[in-house]
C-alpha cells in the first residue's frame, strides 16, 4: 500500500511542484494538499495521512504553532519544509525537538542540476519518516530510564540527565578520539548524547547528514547547551580535548595525523551512500589513522551509511557502540552496521554517554 501524504504549504506553485515529485514514486501518493494549518487540521481528520509535509510560514498559523498541536493531540509523521536562510535553520531545529521526523530545504525551480535529485530526497524522507517510531504525547520514542537496580554513580548520573562523571588522564584526552555518526532524529540524538558528556573529553568527530546552511546553526545551537566546546570543522584545523567538530554540509569529514598530532580533513569528494558528508568516509579514515585508539557511535538514521566504515574500525582495533532498536527514530544505520557484525555493545540512547566515558577508561583493543 502507497505511503499516504498530505503537503501543508501557502504557495500553489509548492504545492503543485511538489505533488508532482512525490506522486513520480511508485510507493507514495499525496491523497491532499492545504494553504494552512486550519484547513490542513480538518484534512488530516479525514484523509489520516501517514506523512505530512509541513511548510514553517503560514498565514493564520505559522508551521510551529500547529506541529506543536498536532504532536499533542494526534501524533503524525511530519517533515518539515524549510528555507535556506538563519532563521529558517532555527526554526527548523526547533521543529525537530516538537516532534518533527526530519526536514528538507525548499526546491529550487531555477537549479541547473533540475529537481530530480530533491525528488529522490524528499522521497526518501517521507519513506523514513513513515517507519519512524512515534508515541505521545507526540515526541518520537524516548529511552526508557536506565534501571536503578545495581546501578553506578555513572549510570545514576546518566538517568537524572547529569552528564557521565570523567576520570581520564592525560594520555587518554589526547590520544582517543570519539566518532558519532548519524542521520534522521539524529540531530536530536546527538544533542541527548552530547550534552551528557563531561567537559573532559578527548576529540569528538561527529556527521549528520545535514545541507550545508544548517550544519553551523547546528553546531552552534550544541556550543550553547554542552559542556565540550561544538564547533563545525574547518579543514587542516588540531583535534583538541574538551571540542566536538560536526562536518560541514558541504564536504566530508576525515581525520588525518600530523606530526603525532589529529587534524580535520574536509573533501568536496562525490558523494558515498547519497550523501557528503558521510559517515562511511569519517569511520573509513579513523580506521586508518585512529585505530584502536577510537571509540565509534552510530545512532539512528535511515539507510546504511557507516556500516562498512564501522567494520573497518573493528577490525583496526576501535569499540563500537550502537543505538538500540527502541530508541532510535529509524533503526536503520544501526541496524546495517549490527548485522554485520561491527558493533561491539548496544545501548539505549540515554546510555550512550555513559558507555563512551566507560570504554574510555579501559585499555585499548589491540588487533592481532
Amino acid at each position: 500500500m502507497a505511503i499516504r501524504v498530505l503537503i501543508v504549504d501557502d504557495s500553489a506553485v509548492m504545492r503543485s511542484v511538489l505533488s508532482e515529485l512525490i506522486n513520480q514514486a511508485p510507493d507514495i501518493e499525496v491523497v491532499g494538499t492545504a494553504t494552512d494549518p486550519i484547513v490542513a487540521r480538518e484534512l488530516i481528520k479525514r484523509l489520516n495521512p501517514d506523512v505530512v509535509t509541513l511548510d514553517i510560514e503560514m498565514p493564520r498559523m505559522d508551521g510551529l504553532e500547529f506541529l506543536d498541536k498536532l504532536m499533542r493531540l494526534r501524533p503524525t509523521p511530519v517533515v518539515m519544509i524549510s528555507t535556506l536562510t538563519e532563521r529558517g535553520s532555527d526554526v527548523t531545529f526547533r521543529a525537530l525537538e516538537l516532534g518533527a521526523i526530519d526536514f528538507i530545504t525548499k526546491p529550487k525551480l531555477n537549479s541547473a542540476q533540475g529537481i530530480r535529485p530533491y525528488a529522490d530526497e524528499i522521497c526518501d524522507k517521507i519513506r523514513a519518516a513513515h517507519q519512524a517510531r512515534l508515541c505521545s504525547p507526540g515526541k518520537y520514542a524516548r529511552p526508557a530510564a536506565a534501571a536503578s537496580t545495581g546501578a553506578t554513580a555513572a549510570t545514576a548520573a546518566s538517568a537524572s540527565g547529569g552528564a557521565t562523571p570523567a576520570v581520564l588522564d592525560g594520555n587518554t584526552l589526547r590520544d582517543r578520539l570519539v566518532l558519532i555518526g548519524a542521520s534522521t532524529g539524529g540531530t536530536e540524538a546527538i544533542k541527548e548524547v552530547l550534552t551528557r558528556f563531561p567537559e573532559q573529553m578527548p576529540g569528538i568527530l561527529i556527521v549528520q547528514h545535514m545541507p550545508e546552511m544548517f550544519t553551523g546553526s547546528f553546531a552552534r545551537r550544541l556550543d550553547g547547551l554542552c559542556k565540550v566546546r561544538v564547533k563545525e570543522a574547518e579543514n587542516g584545523e588540531k583535534i583538541l580535548p574538551g571540542h566536538a567538530y560536526l562536518a560541514p554540509g558541504h564536504s566530508h569529514l576525515l581525520v588525518k595525523r600530523s606530526g603525532g598530532l589529529y587534524c580535520c580533513e574536509l573533501s568536496k569528494a562525490e558523494p558515498v551512500n547519497r550523501h557528503r558528508p558521510s559517515v562511511d568516509v569519517l569511520f573509513h579514515s579513523a580506521a586508518t589513522h585512529v585505530g584502536a585508539n577510537g571509540v565509534g557511535v552510530i545512532l539512528t538514521g535511515m539507510g546504511k551509511d557507516g556500516a562498512q566504515g564501522m567494520l573497518a574500525m573493528k577490525k583496526a582495533g576501535c569499540w563500537n557502540i550502537g543505538q538500540d532498536q527502541e530508541s532510535c527514530v529509524v533503526y536503520g544505520m544501526p541496524r546495517e552496521a549490527a548485522q554485520i557484525g561491527a558493533v561491539d555493545e548496544v545501548s539505549p540512547l540515554n546510555e550512550v554517554a555513559q558507555r563512551v566515558v566507560a570504554r574510555l577508561r579501559q585499555p585499548v583493543r589491540r588487533t592481532s
